[in-house]
């Protein structure tokens, strides 16, 4: 394993991202305990000592599970232990303390190693700081509850420049892959952090998996790398990344620690090879021409006239051509009906194509995502 120097300290370059441990019959809530210790057991004894929970993982029984796992392998004082403020609960200023001494008492700890607000975008961001987080989150740090503090993003790179310059940062976390490079802060947004001194976290180096299975027309580019699996030279990419303190992935197999721990300690930062770089380059190419319309949410077209999301509803139509999920994304565009407005409502006003930065043919593509969707 190798380990990034965060401070004088030793950060594993892998870290468990502790939302995915295995469960019975399929209830998310109910972690496997047996397998999953076993798991989180083994990666621990292989090098890995970045363990990220937060508050709503498994049903709100991640930090539960962990607190039993810590205290009886005598493992706390061995691991850097991290998790989240879900700032989307956050009502009033109170609330903060509320559920920071609840999640010390699910953990039974005394303080965190690193804490993030987690999820951000700039709305719950400008909402939770006019509550007064910041203070409250040097509070934490000041009486050693907790030892660094960062974010976790969801929003724009715009948004992102915006939270990261609002504060003292200790770290960030976001979400980057090979696939996603100018996906929400995107690597600009590394750019900064790096430029910042702020090292990052990464999550979703395989998309949640989907980069495991790629599509058949880029197997050829994936079998010179053999016996280098896809998976793995996913996780290369973010590993590769010389600011990238650690890369989180949620495994739930012990084939997945063995080949993740694998690329964790022969990554060498800063040294990713021409073959490998013309590698995502040429599988992003073959993915962006699956896309059925260039939308990168970047939501210049909101709001709609009529209320339409259209950057859901085209994230929606393109993922299931993207990754083959045409039943999931049905099945996600029947959910959103329930509450959002169907792109039926269309009034062709075009205020949105006037404002879209790719030109896009928003009208006519609404009308087609709606026919494939429905």
């Amino acid at each position: 394993m190798k380990y990034f120097d965060f401070n004088g300290e030793k950060i594993s370059r892998l870290g468990y991202g502790c939302m995915r441990f295995p469960v019975i019959d399929g209830d998310n809530s109910k972690i496997d305990e047996e397998k999953s210790e076993k798991l989180l057991l083994y990666a621990i004894e292989n090098g890995v000592n970045y363990i990220d929970t937060a508050y709503p993982y498994h049903g709100e029984n991640s930090e539960k599970f962990l607190r039993k796992f810590l205290t009886k392998n005598k493992l706390r004082d061995k691991i850097n232990l991290i998790s989240k403020l879900p700032c989307w609960m956050i009502k009033e200023k109170e609330d903060f303390e509320k559920i920071f001494n609840e999640q010390l008492e699910r953990l039974q700890t005394d303080h965190l190693d690193f804490y993030l607000l987690h999820s951000l975008d700039l709305k719950t961001f400008n909402r939770v700081k006019d509550l007064g987080v910041l203070d409250f989150i040097s509070e934490l740090k000041q009486s050693g509850k907790v030892r660094n503090l960062g974010f976790s993003f969801h929003d724009e790179y715009d948004c992102f420049v915006e939270i990261i310059n609002s504060y003292d940062w200790d770290f960030c976390q976001i979400q980057l892959n090979y696939l996603d490079i100018d996906y929400q802060a995107g690597l600009k947004g590394y750019k900064l952090a790096k430029e910042k001194n702020i090292p990052m976290v990464i999550m979703e180096p395989v998309k949640g998996g989907r980069l495991a299975t790629p599509p058949s027309e880029t197997l050829e580019l994936f079998e010179k790398f053999k016996p280098q699996s896809p998976a793995q030279l996913s996780i290369e990419f973010p590993l590769s990344l010389t600011n990238v303190m650690t890369v989180l992935s949620g495994m739930n197999e012990k084939e997945q620690i063995d080949e993740n721990i694998q690329m964790a300690d022969s990554v060498e930062a800063g040294n990713l090879s021409e073959d490998k770089k013309a590698l995502y380059d040429s599988v992003r190419k073959l993915y962006k021409k699956r896309e059925r319309i260039g939308c990168t949410a970047c939501e210049y077209c909101m709001p709609c006239t009529v209320k339409i999301n259209i950057p859901k509803v085209f994230r929606l139509w393109n993922n299931a051509y993207l990754y083959d999920e045409e039943d999931k994304s049905k099945k996600e565009f029947k959910e959103y009906l329930k509450d959002g407005v169907s792109p039926q409502e269309c009034i062709q006003c075009g205020k949105c194509e006037k404002a879209c930065p790719q030109n896009l043919e928003i009208i006519d593509g609404l009308q087609e995502a709606l026919k494939y969707l429905s």
